[in-house]
């Protein structure tokens, strides 16, 4: 395809890499990169990412604001376009008018799963990878960041026949059958998408030793990411649902190999949901390691949609009763009603307030935003790039003390 390159291309035709100033750029909303050198050492200009396809816009005319991820030589927007709609509540008319939109604003970053669309069915499954892949097929892949993820163990036996244990051939297995879907030759950024061994997640709190049960091990899972990497497939991995252990292991694991670590988590993360807070933000920080944060508005929550218990027509918790349960706690309902208190008191609006808040986080690589409607994305797009002020921070966290974590 016109605009892909496998890794090995790349070395043919003598590509240089590009190396990123890590620390810089993880504590700066600025693009930050050392020149680029050749071999023996020249410095090479290099080409604007965000030039290389004629679909986004200059900076000048958007104020879309890049990093590149630490780790990686990926220059993201600090808004990601999440997808996890496209195929069930979404068209693929409407999934493409939003890959539009979003890329006229200055979205480069892009992020799937082979387990979309959700809520999650054997009917379903892939289409929403299909549905990218079918947008992708026409555009200049270059300055385009395409991430997915592969399926945990259990809970959706359906895809590959229940083969859903992360061993080096499953992960093999599920690259190749995504980048087919996605139409493209690599995959900028491969997630695990939950993990496979016995951890509390999607809310829930509680280690339960009960629930061990034998499966791969994270040497195998990092030695299938690792092949993966030298095949050209993969770019870089990350890890998603995870514990701040589970990343540490992974990098121990990684370092003994002598191979890649992952270099994203991509966990849940709001003014409800404040895990990446504590000892995981430690981890990111030493591990130079950034946050995708996903549910950034909680499901909608903290859109305001919900608030005094109304059920709006053809939104997700009126139409899927059995979804975001973490985010449905009678504890999440009263925070959210002082946040949005708050956003009127400080004369912002509640989703300007929640996004902004996401932003503020000095460990976050980018907020993923979905919707359902293009007004919802305008909203999200503009609010994820806001910026608060001290005095509104000081007052979120005094809200975050009587509320300091209510959805997990």
């Amino acid at each position: 395809m016109p605009g892909n390159r496998t890794a090995k291309q790349r070395r043919a035709l003598n590509i240089p890499k590009f190396r990123s100033v890590r620390i810089r750029a993880f504590y700066s909303d600025a693009t930050v990169e050392e020149p680029c050198r050749a071999r023996d050492g020249r410095a090479i200009a290099r080409p604007s990412i965000m030039a290389a396809t004629g679909s986004i816009p200059s900076p000048r005319k958007s104020p879309m604001k890049y990093r590149i991820l630490p780790s990686t030589r990926m220059n993201v927007s600090e808004v990601c376009l999440g997808t996890m709609t496209w195929g069930e509540q979404n068209s693929e008319a409407d999934a493409h008018a939003q890959l539009d939109y979003a890329v006229a604003q200055g979205v480069n970053f892009i992020d799937t799963a082979e387990m979309y669309p959700l809520p999650p069915s054997a009917q379903t499954q892939g289409r929403t990878e299909s549905i990218l892949g079918k947008w992708l097929a026409r555009q200049r892949r270059d300055g385009l960041v395409v991430a997915t993820k592969v399926a945990g163990p259990g809970r959706r036996d359906w895809i590959r026949n229940g083969r859903t244990d992360l061993t080096r051939e499953v992960i093999a297995e599920a690259v190749d059958t995504s980048l087919a879907r996605l139409r493209i030759d690599y995959i900028d950024l491969y997630q695990i998408h939950w993990p496979q061994r016995n951890v509390p997640m999607f809310g829930a709190i509680e280690f339960d030793p009960a629930k061990e049960k034998p499966g791969p091990s994270i040497r195998e899972q990092v030695e299938g990411m690792a092949a993966m990497i030298t095949a050209g497939k993969i770019g870089h991995y990350g890890l998603s649902n995870e514990t701040a252990w589970g990343v540490c292991e992974f990098h121990r694991v990684a370092r003994e190999l002598g191979v890649p670590g992952p270099v994203t988590i991509q966990n849940s993360h709001s003014l409800v949901s404040r895990n990446a807070d504590n000892d995981l933000a430690e981890v990111l920080f030493r591990e130079k390691m950034s946050l995708l944060a996903y549910s950034p508005l909680a499901a909608g929550i903290l859109s305001g949609k919900y608030l005094g218990g109304a059920q709006p027509p053809n939104s997700r918790f009126t139409l899927f009763s059995g979804v975001g349960m973490r985010f449905r706690k009678p504890m999440v309902e009263e925070a959210a009603g002082a946040y949005a208190a708050l956003a009127q008191q400080r004369g912002v609006s509640l989703v300007q307030l929640a996004l902004g808040y996401v932003k503020s986080r000095w460990y976050l690589g980018a907020s993923i935003v979905g919707a359902t409607t293009m007004a919802q994305l305008e909203e999200d797009i503009a609010a994820a790039q806001f910026e608060l002020d001290g005095e509104t921070l000081a007052e979120i966290a005094a809200v975050q003390a009587r509320y300091p974590n209510p959805a997990g």
